[in-house]
């Protein structure tokens, strides 16, 4: 009898945010998000509703002037992706730019902007 896949972890969806976000593992920034949600194993359908406190939470610990453009991205892909299960296999470049539209509802601020353009990430 084949068994249902494992529902995706909170774990998991921040692990590929970083690897779009930071695909060389350069960013400590990054790295220290992923850090704080490593051992993050529940289900993340199940924690929707507070995941936005959550990972602001988790931004306040890392990124105090709430001003990193990289992780600002990486925040939004968690939040996209974990409604929107179906895309975690998506381009790099399609993520970011769906997230970016969903997180900033076609409006990011300029240095967000600015960061996806060095990365030849362009119609968000």
């Amino acid at each position: 009898m084949p068994t249902e896949p494992q529902p995706t972890t909170l774990a998991e969806v921040v692990n590929r945010a970083v690897d779009v976000t930071d695909p060389a593992n350069q960013d400590p920034s990054i790295a220290a998000l992923q850090e704080l949600f490593e051992d993050a194993d529940e289900p993340i359908s199940a924690i929707l509703d507070g995941l936005e406190e959550r990972l602001a939470d988790a931004v306040e610990q890392i990124d105090v002037e709430l001003d990193d453009p990289a992780v600002a991205v990486t925040v939004a892909i968690v939040q996209y992706l974990g409604r929107r299960r179906d895309e975690l296999d998506a381009d790099a470049d399609t993520i970011m730019r769906l997230a970016v539209r969903a997180e900033w509802r076609g409006d990011p601020p300029r240095t967000v902007e600015e960061w996806l353009s060095e990365r030849g990430v362009d119609g968000v």
